[in-house]
């Protein structure tokens, strides 16, 4: 995919960051841990992680540039050098037993390898270290993609989606489990909960999909024009459903130990 537009990220993020203090409220920290903000997106959330570790230092990773500067911007003049930025692509994880804490949100269904993913976070993380994460999974946006699936296949755009799988994994809480054993954790828990989300008006809509679900899709095309078209008739389908404008968001909760 190309680059995310970080800015409109962070204004359209708020489903995302609501889900993301939920597992917040969640975490029983001591305030002195380090910890490494898998997907710190424009900060949102990290800088609520880090108002939890006043005496803690965060390392915050993302893939994007885009987003990385912008969650600096964001946090840099609140918490000074307690937290660093680093530009990583997961699953990949440069760090060697120094975690007490992987903390992650609406990112993890954007890697395909999860098994990697996991076996890297365990090798990041001390003994006794935890990981603490959330995103999508089972059912996750399986209407949403459906109406994209209806547009893709309809001339002019057919000839740009043959054979492409999505970058997406929505992956099942059983299936997470076993991944989580066989990368050495313990105490292992992963469930899924519904978080359907309606977007109020058609404004919305358009900005949210734009940024947050269908932007791979948007860059399989070629041109403004194709795209435009693109967005047009998947708003206009969503337009026509009861509610309209509706998202079948799913969460996987994702917590697991390094013994």
């Amino acid at each position: 995919m190309t680059e995310w537009n970080a800015d409109s990220y962070h204004k359209v993020s708020g489903p995302q960051t609501s889900w993301g203090q939920k597992v917040l409220a969640r975490l029983a920290v001591n305030g002195d841990e380090r910890t490494i903000d898998a997907g710190c997106g424009s900060g949102r959330l990290t800088g609520a992680l880090l108002e939890r570790l006043p005496r803690g230092r965060l390392v915050a990773i993302d893939r994007s540039w885009n987003m990385l500067m912008t969650a600096r911007a964001n946090l840099r003049p609140v918490f000074g050098h307690r937290v660093s930025f680093v530009q990583v692509a997961l699953p990949h994880m440069p760090f060697s037993s120094w975690a007490d804490l992987v903390f992650s949100t609406a990112t993890f269904h954007w890697i395909h390898d999860h098994a990697e993913l996991f076996r890297n976070i365990h090798r990041s993380l001390k003994p006794g270290g935890r990981l603490m994460a959330q995103c999508g999974g089972g059912p996750n946006l399986a209407h949403a993609h459906a109406l994209a699936e209806e547009v893709m296949h309809a001339e002019p755009f057919a000839p740009y989606f043959l054979e492409w799988p999505g970058p997406w994994e929505f992956a099942s809480a059983e299936t997470t489990f076993d991944r989580l054993a066989a990368a050495g954790f313990t105490g292992i828990d992963t469930h899924l909960e519904s978080a359907a989300t309606t977007l109020a008006t058609e404004a919305d809509y358009r900005e949210f999909v734009t940024t947050v679900i269908y932007h791979p899709h948007l860059d399989r095309l070629p041109d403004a024009r194709l795209k435009q078209a693109f967005l047009d008739r998947v708003t206009a389908l969503a337009a026509a459903e009861n509610p309209p404008f509706t998202l079948d968001y799913w969460r996987l909760n994702i917590n697991g130990t390094r013994p």
